[in-house]
């Protein structure tokens, strides 16, 4: 896992109050690599600024029909 800066680190619940999701969402955008897991310089786990700003954007952006078939993936792929 990489060490970001401060500015370039989110922890898991922030990410998950950002996107609207649960934490167990994030969970799953970390397994199936839609988010990208980060230290800040304190050693704690989270996960990039940027990652989760380019997961916002993709969710602005896609139909419904592109969400649920990714959902239905990484859900599948979680397991």
């Amino acid at each position: 896992m990489d060490t970001v800066e401060d500015d370039a680190w989110m922890s898991q619940p922030e990410a998950a109050r950002h996107l609207g999701v649960t934490l167990i969402r994030v969970g799953m955008l970390l397994a199936n690599r839609r988010l990208i897991p980060a230290e800040n310089p304190a050693g704690q786990a989270g996960v990039t600024v940027a990652s989760v700003q380019a997961e916002e954007t993709w969710r602005a952006n896609a139909k419904g029909r592109a969400k649920f078939a990714r959902l239905l993936k990484d859900t599948i792929n979680w397991f």
